[in-house]
């Protein structure tokens, strides 16, 4: 009799514990879905505000949660949806959005201009309805090994209080990537790499639809240098990133 109750017991348990886990699952999808999610940076186009190797969580209901369009697994595309957000983006923000020419791919790049803005380049300054993006503030020149070449930095200071880093490349022709004047369309924004001249952004693949906007990158989480030989832990592990937020 003992051992029945016992097996009955430990059923019991595992059963408790499978609900638990299928309840956390089920919560850690939801949060995924609809707050937070994380991402990884793998490609220079942020520097140096974002690097190769950095964790980050993104806010995904400020701008309104895009519900999934895929189904998980199977890659079926299903309707989807965005529900109201909190705010509409601003110059200066940092977002994570489906690549337009492939929606199973996140990017990650800077708002530089608004809808129904006029956006234009010339010789590598950027301007915003016939302005420069901002107080554009020389900072340092450095040399970049990863990249081999040596870099200009600048502050730009925008009038809504955004203040961000950019990386020039010191030897390029400026001139050969002017462009514009361009109208960004009512429902869409323009957006680009703060390493200027290493970055695909709007100006290779065009206006990114505000439909495709995932959320606002928020906060690092980790960061790893992958070049870092792994018995130098201490700099392969970023500390110093870690718990940075994102401007």
């Amino acid at each position: 009799m003992s051992k029945k109750v016992t097996k009955g017991k430990k059923k019991n348990i595992v059963r408790e514990y499978a609900e638990a886990l299928l309840v956390a699952f089920i919560a850690a999808m939801i949060i995924r879905i609809f707050v937070i999610q994380a991402f990884r940076i793998p490609t220079g186009s942020m520097k140096d505000t974002l690097l190769i190797g950095d964790f980050l969580l993104v806010n995904k209901f400020i701008y309104g949660v895009r519900t999934p369009e895929r189904i998980p697994l199977i890659d079926v595309k299903i309707p989807y949806f965005r529900l109201p957000g909190f705010k509409e983006p601003k110059r200066g923000d940092i977002i994570v959005f489906k690549y337009p020419r492939d929606t199973k791919l996140d990017y990650i790049k800077r708002c530089v201009a608004l809808p129904g803005q006029t956006i234009e380049m010339k010789d590598g300054i950027l301007y915003v309805d016939g302005k420069p993006e901002g107080e554009r503030e020389y900072l340092k020149r450095e040399y970049d090994p990863s990249e081999g070449q040596s870099i200009l930095y600048y502050r730009m200071k925008l009038d809504n209080g955004k203040e961000y880093t950019i990386r020039n490349y010191e030897h390029v022709d400026r001139s050969t990537n002017d462009f514009g004047p361009l109208l960004v369309p009512a429902d869409a924004y323009y957006m680009m790499g703060d390493n200027r001249d290493n970055s695909a952004d709007s100006r290779a693949w065009g206006f990114l639809k505000e439909d495709n906007i995932v959320g606002e990158a928020l906060i690092i989480y980790w960061s790893w240098d992958k070049d870092a030989p792994l018995y130098r832990i201490l700099k392969k592990i970023r500390l110093e990133r870690i718990g940075k937020l994102i401007k």
